[in-house]
């Protein structure tokens, strides 16, 4: 089990969770953040801190964005598990499914 997070967090990457992750697990893509799940050790700690609600629970996911699951863990199809995202930056890529989406904010 692992946290995701939702497209809520597209083009607002607030960052307040990656300050909480004591893993690094929370990477930064293009437009969205991911969670990295198998370097998750689900302490829940990114979840409260987010503004505007993206994180979720894998079984706590709603069902309208049950895709981004996969795509939080498809994103790490290419890079792997690099043991923390702080070493990596910015990773310039999305997943599919959030490149694909029109600009979420104004």
């Amino acid at each position: 089990m692992t946290y995701v997070i939702a497209p809520p967090c597209v083009d607002v990457k607030d960052r307040a969770c990656i300050d909480e992750c004591p893993v690094d697990c929370i990477y930064e893509g293009q437009r969205m953040l991911y969670i990295h799940p198998d370097e998750c050790v689900d302490c829940g700690a990114c979840e409260p801190v987010c503004p505007v609600e993206a994180i979720y629970y894998e079984d706590d996911l709603p069902d309208q964005w049950s895709d981004y699951y996969q795509a939080n863990i498809e994103f790490f199809d290419e890079i792997g598990s690099p043991g923390g995202a702080m070493k990596l930056g910015m990773i310039r890529k999305d997943h599919p499914i959030v490149a694909a989406l029109p600009p979420q904010n104004g």
